[in-house]
């Protein structure tokens, strides 16, 4: 077990993290009481439902991938399920011109939290997660270098444009087997793993629709989906270039 430092008011982190890392070792504010920003309302209800329904009447798109190392200087991207099971959808244009919208409303408030500036944003995801679905560990803009025992003692970074994550939930996590299940979903958690509570509880967000989780995407962020249990979730994901 890892000691822990202090990020942020409220969240400590795993220190083995402060070695670990050596690129876009971008930290938070340590004065904030969170080291993520939350914007709550990003989307309304009816929004967020209108968008789920028009992704639901849609044919899935393609398997989601994640980038796995052929040679020493290549990564392309490949489905594999043992450690990615989600699906990829399309926006129709008139929810990204939307989602923009709000976005451009938001910036300034989300570059004086991070203290950047936005330089390229990439095409939005629309991620899909049903019943067995999930998302192992692993950081936005990294690869893992585990040893032989299977233990994490480093990071390569393979994506240095990922300055920024966003997470925009389309749909709530519910623990009532009663929800209506068109816009809920049990299970899904998102899971920051080497985050902690000041009970060194692993930080946990239960998504809620039409909220935006921001955080950096460096391996201080790792994070996880942890399986559907039942329902559909659904979010909306960029990746945020930043000076």
């Amino acid at each position: 077990m890892h000691k822990t430092i202090q990020l942020s008011n409220k969240i400590f982190c795993d220190d083995f993290l402060h070695t670990a890392v050596t690129e876009n070792k971008y930290l938070p504010n340590p004065y904030n009481d969170y080291p993520f920003l939350i914007i709550e309302n990003f989307l309304t209800s009816k929004e967020t439902q209108t968008i789920s329904n028009t992704i639901q009447q849609q044919a899935e798109v393609a398997k989601a991938k994640v980038k796995a190392k052929l040679l020493d200087s290549i990564e392309v991207p490949k489905v594999v399920e043992e450690i990615r099971k989600t699906s990829l959808h399309v926006l129709p244009q008139v929810f990204e011109e939307l989602y923009m919208e709000k976005f451009l409303s938001h910036q300034k408030k989300i570059e004086e939290f991070f203290s950047m500036g936005l330089l390229q944003s990439t095409p939005l995801q629309v991620l899909v997660y049903r019943e067995g679905d999930f998302y192992i560990k692993h950081a936005d803009d990294s690869r893992e270098i585990v040893d032989k025992n299977g233990e994490t003692v480093g990071f390569n970074c393979v994506v240095p444009t990922r300055k920024l994550s966003t997470v925009l939930f389309g749909t709530s996590h519910s623990s009532n087997k009663i929800s209506n299940d068109e816009y809920t979903f049990e299970g899904g958690e998102l899971v920051f793993n080497y985050l902690f509570d000041d009970n060194g509880d692993a930080l946990v967000i239960y998504p809620k629709a039409g909220e935006m989780i921001i955080f950096f995407s460096n391996p201080f962020f790792s994070h996880e989906v942890k399986p559907v249990t039942s329902g559909y979730r659904l979010s909306m994901v960029q990746w945020h270039n930043a000076l």
